[in-house]
């Protein structure tokens, strides 16, 4: 027998994973795990059949279609009046999660301390150990999520070199104010330490509420990693294409990761992305909109419910608190109870936590459905 030992011996099978297998077993509607149950946009996939019929079927370039990535650098244009170098900054990669992943590997060491806001999406932690980095875990401030910037201050030392900011935040749907931003830059304008800003949600802020991107602060321009995500912004989740956006001194680091972990994206999925944003640019400039209407409509269908709640500020995830309804269940036990009596399956938000606090009584749900799904869902909720 070979002696083999896991690099991630506590680490089991991911709670979306699970919950999803639950609804499938149970029948049970499913509001778990992020990703809508409607169709992604036609012109898009005609996009992409096209591209694939053009012949657009080889190898792309290891950072990406520059199409593609001009059609970023001119969303940071519009969005932040931010000029990003299409050819030395941004890069496409295989999903933003290995985009996080591989900006872990490239700028952790054995020994560096990493700087996590719990809750926290559940890839951060294991990409630090596996490179012999330590999570230093801190609760956001309930129930709005802010950042206890006191905290912040104290756990930061000499042995701190990244800091992992996700906003819009999931699960919690809390997003950074301007203020967030420069707190931040104050705690670590003379420290050795780089920013990996999670922002996947980008486009997805309600009630006129503004995103501030971290390379839009010209005091962590040349520190910052953002990581973003086409799917989250056009409803192909399984087309596992995001990017990431640095300075070229640090996207260099990066890119000396990237190339062995994945050497290039999937080159038709880039050309129907590149040809659909230059096409169609009211897409992103209606998803707020888009989203926001959903999240009301869950919510409104909530009013006579037991639940109660915050509107969520961002992402495509809404908190129910069940104090009033099951005190006795933890949040696991509630999402079991809810799918084999409810038949609706959500995610306990204890599971994001390294240490959750006590009593915590959230669960998430996605309101990435359809109207009729989210109308189903709070009618069902209703009469827990």
């Amino acid at each position: 027998m070979i002696d083999i030992h896991s690099k991630l011996p506590a680490q089991g099978v991911t709670i979306f994973s699970v919950m999803t297998a639950m609804a499938h077993r149970l029948n049970a509607l499913n509001l778990s795990q992020g990703f809508p149950d409607f169709a992604a946009p036609p012109e898009l996939l005609k996009a992409l059949s096209h591209a694939t019929l053009e012949g657009f079927n080889q190898y792309a370039p290891g950072d990406g279609l520059l199409s593609l990535r001009e059609q970023l650098a001119h969303q940071f244009l519009k969005r932040d009046q931010l000029v990003i170098d299409p050819l030395t900054e941004i890069t496409i990669t295989p999903g933003a999660t290995l985009g996080i992943f591989v900006a872990i590997q490239a700028l952790i060491h054995p020994g560096d301390e990493v700087i996590i806001f719990d809750p926290s999406y559940d890839s951060y932690a294991p990409s630090v150990q596996l490179m012999g980095g330590k999570t230093v875990h801190l609760a956001l401030t309930a129930p709005d999520f802010s950042v206890d910037w006191n905290r912040v201050k104290d756990a930061i030392n000499d042995h701190t070199r990244m800091i992992i900011v996700n906003t819009p935040h999931n699960p919690t749907g809390a997003i950074w104010s301007r203020q967030d931003w420069l707190n931040l830059i104050e705690l670590i304008r003379d420290k050795n330490i780089v920013v990996l800003s999670d922002e996947v949600y980008e486009h997805l802020i309600y009630d006129e509420q503004k995103h501030y991107s971290a390379l839009a602060f010209p005091e962590l321009r040349d520190r910052s990693i953002v990581v973003g995500s086409f799917g989250k912004t056009f409803h192909v989740t399984g087309w596992k294409t995001g990017y990431c956006v640095a300075s070229p001194e640090l996207m260099k680091i990066f890119r000396q990761i990237y190339q062995f972990v994945s050497f290039c994206g999937v080159t038709p999925i880039q050309m129907a992305l590149a040809t659909f944003m230059q096409q169609h640019p009211e897409h992103i400039a209606g998803l707020a909109e888009f989203y926001q209407d959903k999240r009301d409509l869950f919510n409104s269908g909530l009013s006579n419910s037991r639940f109660y709640f915050s509107p969520s500020q961002g992402t495509y995830f809404q908190n129910l608190n069940y104090s009033a309804i099951r005190p006795d269940l933890d949040d696991v036990a509630m999402c079991k109870f809810l799918a084999e009596h409810h038949g609706i399956v959500a995610i306990p938000v204890s599971v994001f936590y390294q240490q959750p606090p006590e009593n915590l009584r959230l669960i998430r749900f996605c309101f990435a459905k359809k109207d009729e799904t989210l109308e189903q869902a709070a009618a069902i909720l209703s009469a827990v």
